[in-house]
């Protein structure tokens, strides 16, 4: 069975613009989580979010490539750029090989809504234009990204909710394990415009700790009220290992296990028992034990039951051992369809820079973590192997281990 590597990552998220600065962002345990009044006009009941930065991608890219490009699509273009970069992969090697592209993303709200707004108004499809179709499909992203950067391999999106962007890592490693590809590039987009998020403000999910911002997300903690919407995008390119190896590419982590289930439950309602799941079958496909782990990136988005059924799942793998325990949710807020691989991300960033990111805002640990190894602050210490999570709506479970390369 092949090995899979990862030879670049690239990020652009509401902590930093690059990996430099969330590098820093993580170290620093800084918070990207502010008010969007957008929102507030729009009516949400709370109008917290990652604030992202909008690329300019007027200098970067041909109108014509722009016009079909969604929000998430934008994101996603500047992690891919980055991670490329990286994986030193060109223009040339992109035209003379085949890579694959695989994406999460489970929303396209804005062009929709553009849409509607503009067939109010003027009662006329043929003003609509081009671009629209290209922006409003689930599959935004990786026909934007194909498209630009010349991809010919495997190509389509994941939709799976909040598990999307790490069973695009994980589908992705199965690819390239199989023989089936040698290079993909995988992650996940989020777009961050209120139309997106308003459904979810209904369901009174959100925070309301609006007169501090960035203390309102805060997983693990017994006084959390809800989670926090962000967004970006986050690109890997995955590698089998001897093809990595033979064109002289820096190896930052091997994906080494990826597991995954289904709550089979109510379509809200997260499951300490799926959770379990996926975790074993991510250690049992890496042939590792939870006492291996040196770091668990959780899923926990600071919702009183979704944090709490994740602390009883982590407490019955991890009770005892070493590994360390925090939710970067804490400085991003809740990523959604990009959250499995920006984590992935984030988690091979403290892999090369020998650290833990803090689990920020817990002032009193919820009973149902009492046990768990939380790192509270930021933690210097080697990082070897990675076991991260993602849970999403619907009961879909993922979770994915990485670990370094000497």
């Amino acid at each position: 069975m092949r090995r899979v590597v990862v030879t670049g990552i690239g990020i652009w998220s509401c902590i930093g613009k690059n990996q430099a600065e969330v590098t820093a962002s993580l170290m620093a345990g800084k918070s990207g989580i502010g008010i969007d009044e957008a929102r507030k006009e729009y009516g949400f009941r709370s109008p917290l979010s990652g604030i992202v930065e909008t690329p300019d991608l007027k200098n970067l890219l041909h109108r014509r490539l722009r016009t079909g490009m969604s929000q998430e699509a934008q994101y996603a273009y500047m992690a891919a750029r980055e991670a490329f970069e990286q994986a030193r992969i060109d223009e040339s090697y992109l035209l003379n090989n085949e890579v694959g592209v695989l994406f999460g993303n489970d929303s396209t709200a804005l062009p929709t809504v553009e849409m509607h707004e503009t067939m109010l108004e003027k009662h006329d499809t043929a003003l609509l234009g081009s671009g629209l179709i290209f922006q409003s499909m689930n599959s935004t992203v990786t026909m934007n990204l194909s498209t630009i950067f010349h991809l010919r391999g495997i190509n389509f999106s994941v939709s799976a909710a909040c598990s999307s962007g790490s069973h695009a890592i994980g589908l992705g490693m199965m690819f390239i394990r199989q023989g089936l590809q040698d290079i993909i590039l995988v992650g996940g987009a989020q777009e961050v415009n209120p139309y997106a998020m308003a459904a979810f403000d209904a369901l009174g999910t959100f925070s309301g700790r609006v007169d501090e911002p960035t203390k309102a997300s805060r997983p693990f903690d017994i006084h959390r009220d809800g989670l926090v919407p962000s967004g970006g995008a986050a690109a890997l390119v995955l590698e089998d290992y001897d093809h990595a190896v033979a064109r002289g590419a820096t190896i930052l982590a091997e994906v080494c296990g990826y597991g995954f289930s289904s709550n089979g439950g109510g379509i809200s309602q997260p499951s300490s028992e799926g959770s379990l799941i996926a975790m074993q079958r991510a250690l049992k496909d890496a042939g590792m034990s939870a006492n291996e782990i040196d770091y668990v990136n959780a899923h926990a988005t600071s919702t009183q039951q979704g944090d709490e059924e994740e602390a009883i799942a982590l407490t019955q793998l991890f009770k005892d051992k070493h590994a360390w325990i925090s939710s970067t949710k804490s400085m991003t807020g809740h990523e959604c369809w990009m959250a499995g691989s920006s984590e992935a991300v984030y988690s091979i960033l403290m892999m090369q820079n020998g650290f833990v990111a803090p689990n920020i805002n817990i002032e009193t640990v919820d009973p149902s973590a009492a046990t768990l190894h939380l790192a509270t602050k930021m933690i210097e210490t080697p990082v070897e192997t990675v076991l991260s999570n993602s849970f999403g709506f619907g009961g879909t479970n993922s979770a994915l281990v990485l670990r370094k390369v000497h």
